[in-house]
């Protein structure tokens, strides 16, 4: 799908063709579109295909005609009503006229743009253009960095008291989505320092704020991701020890409920062997079954007491 976005007035209006100056954003684009836009660029169509590959990895191609950026973006993953947070690649081709965005999802970083929510948004701005793009990446894997913090606490509550796999599994996706992060933060940072430090976009004195807002939030969620995907590994090796430690006092539980249990079994099976009854206490009155089954009661209960005095249940 292609569609073409101008800004008139600070205004994003919705085109019907490309014109000078206007945004090019191609969403699963398939080979007629990736044709028509190479042909009438002049770009080359593997450069197009790129974005849609999922392992494509960040760079930057200067070519003579236009100048393509990659890097990765965050995305989430509906599996089994869970949710994988994973990254996908965004390319962002600079030609003289226009610039074009290719993704193979539709992303929500650049619905910001097409609903005009992103301030000083102007399409024929290319190089704000590219540095808005670029900031709304890293505060978005802030935000997600942020989600992903809160589930792991979540997690967290419930693995006190579970001895099941599947909170343990639960954190070993979150921490496989701070893996994909973290993976591709350092990659785009590669592209930022390349991409601005070989003058590849030509930088504007009005845009020097914006240009070190993108360095720093981009820094800042990488070390975010690192931090909380050390917290995760760590957290993953103790909850492993700790449902193993939980179905060890659950085991431990039912054993001194088995030994409670064991006394009237034992005492019962004696009475019930098919021997001389003469010599067995209580056995000539009428309340002899009241009598044993007291006494088991009561040797059961002394057991129980004993294994209360030896703190075994805590």
């Amino acid at each position: 799908m292609i569609n073409f976005y101008l800004t008139k007035n600070s205004c994003v209006e919705t085109l019907t063709a490309a014109q000078e100056g206007c945004w090019i954003s191609m969403t699963s684009p398939n080979e007629t579109e990736i044709k028509s836009i190479s042909q009438k660029y002049a770009i080359d169509p593997n450069a197009l295909r790129a974005a849609l590959d999922i392992d494509e990895s960040s760079r930057v191609e200067v070519e003579d005609n236009y100048t393509m950026v990659i890097v990765n973006i965050p995305t989430i993953d509906e599996l089994d009503k869970k949710e994988l947070y994973n990254t996908i690649p965004l390319a962002i081709i600079l030609t003289d006229g226009v610039v074009i965005t290719i993704c193979s999802e539709d992303t929500p970083i650049l619905h910001q743009f097409i609903k005009g929510e992103v301030r000083e948004f102007h399409s024929h701005m290319k190089s704000r253009f590219i540095l808005q793009i670029l900031y709304k990446i890293a505060s978005t894997y802030l935000h997600y960095l942020r989600i992903l913090d809160r589930k792991s606490d979540e997690v967290e509550n419930k693995l006190h008291k579970s001895t099941r796999n599947s909170e343990l599994i639960e954190l070993l996706k979150l921490e496989k989505s701070l893996v994909y992060f973290t993976t591709a933060l350092r990659s785009n940072e590669v592209v930022l320092e390349k991409l601005f430090r070989n003058e590849i976009v030509k930088k504007y004195p009005e845009d020097s704020d914006l240009l070190e807002d993108v360095i720093i939030e981009n820094k800042q969620a990488i070390e975010m991701a690192k931090i909380h995907s050390g917290i995760l590994s760590g957290m993953m090796d103790a909850f492993a020890s700790v449902i193993s430690n939980n179905l060890n006092i659950v085991m431990k539980t039912l054993a001194i409920i088995t030994i409670v249990m064991s006394i009237p079994n034992i005492i019962f099976s004696a009475l019930g062997m098919n021997i001389n009854f003469s010599g067995i206490p209580f056995v000539s009155t009428p309340y002899s079954l009241l009598i044993w089954v007291g006494l088991s009661v009561v040797l059961s209960l002394i057991t129980a007491g004993v294994f209360v005095k030896m703190k075994v249940f805590k």
